[in-house]
């Protein structure tokens, strides 16, 4: 079975997380994120983790019927909000960033990126942010559908990631329809919130969260895993179907002509585009 181990310099110094998009599943992202820190300190990790929260939508009365936001926290920005609740509640000096993400600024001083977006448009822009000359070592991507979804960490090529057979192949090369435009918009009309809960069932943002983290988690207690995402169906008896650090799964993956269901944009209870 192949491994992928952890890039070393992130055992020795504090890790700086950037998440883009702070609506369904980034605000779960950003509300585990303080237990990732706490587990690190707690394993021996120096300094445990920096987080910047970037989205630039207020919060809308939708909002408040499936993500973490109340009535009186309505036209405030989302990443501001979640960044002082967190520093709050936990004591800590993380950011909350009211802007959208810059597709012709490089990502400078990150070293793992948390995609929580639902476009084509946003995850083409990370994928041109994490490349080239940026030095982000990780690229974790989340994704859903009404009940089901899928996360995968990828090791974006850029100076800090160069070729290599294990090198984790990010969702935009392993699923290139993910950043390609197409004949699909991706915007939807606005609806009701009863209307986007029949669209996306309440608790898939915080099972998928909670799966990709426990992923990150185990990447740096042990230094190593031989999974870098899993795709995730709540209908049913559920189920749980592992993505595997193998480059002969990479290559039939990339061949196949569709994108798995699990890819489709998520449906934000408000109509709008942000995670």
């Amino acid at each position: 079975m192949e491994t992928h181990q952890i890039h070393p310099e992130l055992l020795k110094q504090r890790v700086r997380v950037l998440v883009v998009g702070c609506g369904g599943n980034g605000s779960a992202i950003a509300a585990g994120l303080p237990y990732l820190h706490q587990a690190l300190l707690a394993y021996g990790h120096p300094e445990g983790i920096y987080v910047t929260l970037l989205d630039p939508d207020v919060i809308s009365p939708t909002n408040c019927v499936r993500q973490p936001f109340s009535q009186s926290e309505i036209g405030l920005y989302k990443s501001v909000v979640l960044a002082n609740r967190l520093n709050m509640f936990w004591g800590l000096d993380w950011q909350g960033v009211p802007d959208r993400l810059d597709p012709q600024r490089r990502f400078d001083g990150v070293d793992i990126v948390i995609g929580c977006v639902d476009t084509r448009q946003a995850r083409a822009s990370i994928t041109k942010c994490a490349q080239d000359w940026s030095e982000v070592a990780y690229w974790l991507d989340l994704g859903n559908n009404a009940d089901s979804g899928q996360f995968v960490l990828g090791e974006p090529l850029n100076r800090r990631n160069r070729r290599h057979r294990l090198r984790l192949r990010t969702v935009a090369e392993l699923f290139p329809e993910v950043v390609e435009a197409d004949s699909i918009a991706d915007d939807l009309p606005s609806c009701s919130a009863a209307e986007a809960l029949d669209r996306q069932e309440p608790f898939v943002n915080p099972t998928l969260a909670n799966h990709a983290l426990a992923l990150l988690a185990r990447l740096f207690r042990y230094g190593t895993v031989s999974y870098h995402g899993a795709f995730m169906n709540l209908s049913g008896i559920g189920s749980v179907h592992a993505l595997r650090v193998d480059p002969k799964g990479w290559d039939r993956l990339r061949r196949k002509p569709m994108v798995p269901k699990e890819m489709h944009r998520e449906v934000d209870v408000s109509g709008s585009k942000v995670d």
